[in-house]
């Protein structure tokens, strides 16, 4: 099929749409695929090697493979060894580290305000925004994913998810209850925004929750895998220390993804939007466990090649051609302005220079749609995670350690070429050390213990989980991974809950708390209190409530776990309206104690939620 360059396409649609026309339904229809709408779907912990196109024998993932058949398979994509700075680097076209990303929890994941996303983008373009899933961005506006470019959100702004099954999620910063399956849920989130918005350009964002761990899994999805026999990596160190169940697991979720992106690609199909809809999808580190994976060495944490590489597959109908192959190096820094460039979406002001390069013209064949074009031998990508680092080229990969991989010829960096190849060493060893200086933050708020911003006058809803608090005396954290977690042993009236806040915008409030407890510990006195960091302030600003009801004993979902976990588990947590704040600005901790502390277990705590009144 013959394919107008798109700058060319688009100037003569603009200029039939200018002509004097009577508004018929064909006029209207031409309005509708000026610009092509965008999807992008982010796997969570989902290996190169967990496709059935890149060889692996113990899964079927034809959806997914169908983006690569009918568009183009970029064969050296390369992410971060973590999620939340491949997420960064996605949603700004620039490197983590420079933007003050350092962990994955408790603020560390919040990239600098005044960097520009994708989001912003495409809501300046014009277009109707989402997101639905796992933000990992951080929690409370200014950082939430409704003050950085997304008009609905729906989903989850922690780093995982403690449940699957029906949990509780926020919806523009209001906790709301899920329905059914969560990776089904947000899939049929992004279906019915597009079905709303389909006569608009819309960008849809849906960063899923799977594979990553708990390993919950569904019934119907786990039947098939439940006594799978499983072919190992050809690599033997990852056949070695593979956990089977913890396979079975991963690959089940894989294909239930497989099934969502099958009915959202058939939603564009039956909507008449395929064509001119970009739909790209890829994932956000290696995988998250030793199995099948191309014989790549490391996993998830790692910044070898099996800890970087994802799929990135790219299907746009109407500009790219079936089949498309890209050999060259590419990363999750690139997509911002490569889907900017398809969109001719301005990119406006960003905080400093671009990382990424537009790769649109490779995909095209339209070199008008970038400049200039990144294909060149001499492209570097850069990687770095605690303290670790690596750097890509197009035919190598140089690590810190001075070791060099070939990796055209060795992709499982199993031979170290640094002795044959010293000029390349010299040259990757000065690039990697020049980067690692120009990109260190020199920030002092990234320097310092992290604080939550309360009350943005922009936002109704400030969120605030015990992820981002601490505790004192014998309280204990459900799990050490404190994404989604909650507080529990509460016996003792001294102990406290803090929350180090930054009230952005003085307000009254509406405080509720989420929490659980047996019928003996109804009867508990809850104190909340704003003390203010200028202790020479006026009395803090103080609301109490008894807790009046018990909640059903037990974690819930737990019988969907196919393998033992770490992260913490969830309680069927309850609605606890505590009272009215009145809150200065500026910094302060809000502080929850109790009193008059009844059984022998305590309140256990997942979240406060303060409602900005208006």
């Amino acid at each position: 099929m013959h394919r107008l360059p798109y700058p060319v396409a688009f100037a003569a649609l603009l200029l039939i749409l200018s002509s004097d026309v009577s508004g018929t339904a064909d006029d209207e229809n031409m309005r509708v695929t000026e610009r092509p709408n965008v999807v992008v779907i982010l796997a969570d912990d989902q290996g190169w090697g967990d496709l059935s196109l890149h060889g692996n024998p113990n899964l079927a993932t034809p959806h997914i493979d169908s983006l690569a058949r009918d568009g183009a398979n970029l064969k050296n994509f390369y992410v971060c060894a973590v999620c939340s700075p491949t997420r960064a680097e996605f949603l700004t076209g620039r490197y983590h580290n420079r933007m003050g990303v350092y962990s994955t929890s408790q603020g560390g994941e919040r990239f600098h305000l005044g960097e520009r996303t994708i989001g912003e983008v495409y809501s300046d373009a014009g277009y109707q925004t989402a997101a639905y899933g796992k933000w990992h961005s951080g929690m409370q506006a200014p950082y939430h994913p409704n003050s950085r470019g997304f008009d609905d959100f729906y989903g989850f702004c922690s780093g995982h998810w403690g449940n699957y099954f029906s949990p509780i999620l926020e919806h523009n910063g209001e906790i709301v209850r899920g329905d059914g399956f969560l990776t089904d849920d947000l899939t049929n989130h992004a279906i019915e925004f597009i079905k709303k918005h389909r006569q608009s350009p819309f960008f849809v964002y849906l960063p899923l929750n799977t594979p990553h761990s708990p390993m919950q899994v569904p019934d119907s999805d786990w039947a098939p895998f439940a006594d799978k026999d499983i072919v190992p990596d050809p690599r033997k160190e990852n056949a070695r220390r593979e956990n089977q169940q913890h396979t079975r697991a991963a690959l089940a979720l894989c294909e239930n993804i497989d099934r969502n992106v099958g009915r959202l690609l058939q939603s564009l199909d039956s909507l008449g939007i395929a064509d001119n809809t970009v739909v790209v999808y890829f994932s956000d580190n290696g995988p998250n466990g030793r199995r099948f994976n191309g014989g790549l060495r490391g996993q998830k944490g790692s910044v070898y090649e099996g800890g970087l590489r994802s799929p990135c597959l790219i299907r746009w109908p109407k500009q790219i051609e079936p089949g498309t192959e890209m050999e060259s190096v590419a990363g999750a820094i690139d997509l911002l302005p490569t889907l900017a460039a398809f969109c001719l979406a301005d990119l406006g002001e960003t905080r400093g220079p671009l990382d990424g390069k537009s790769f649109a013209d490779q995909l095209t064949g339209d070199s008008d749609l970038n400049e200039p074009s990144h294909d060149s031998p001499h492209r570097a990508l850069f990687s770095t995670w605690k303290g670790r680092a690596s750097v890509r080229t197009q035919n190598y990969r140089y690590h810190q350690d001075g070791t060099l991989y070939e990796i055209a010829t060795d992709p499982g960096e199993q031979h170290d070429v640094a002795k044959e190849h010293p000029v390349v060493v010299a040259r990757l060893k000065k690039k990697l050390k020049r980067w690692r200086e120009e990109t260190a933050s020199n920030d002092p708020r990234d320097h310092q213990e992290p604080t939550f911003p309360v009350g943005h006058p922009d936002s109704e809803w400030t969120l605030l989980p015990v992820r981002d608090a601490t505790a004192t005396g014998a309280i204990r954290r459900s799990s050490r991974h404190p994404n989604s977690t909650y507080f529990s042993n509460w016996t003792n009236a001294n102990d406290t809950i803090r929350w180090d806040v930054d009230v952005i915008a003085a307000g009254g409030f509406d405080a509720e708390l989420w929490y659980a407890c047996d019928e003996q510990a109804v009867g508990t006195k809850l104190t909340l209190s704003f003390i203010a960091h200028d202790s020479d302030g006026p009395t803090p600003p103080t609301t109490s409530t008894v807790v009046n009801q018990s909640t059903p004993s037990g974690h819930v979902a737990t019988e969907f776990d196919r393998v033992p976990r770490s992260e913490g588990y969830e309680k069927e947590w309850q609605r606890l309206p505590i009272g009215q704040l009145a809150l200065p600005s500026g910094r302060g901790t809000l502080q929850l104690t109790a009193s008059n502390i009844q059984g022998e277990q305590g309140i256990e705590i997942r979240l406060l939620s303060l409602r900005r009144k208006r």
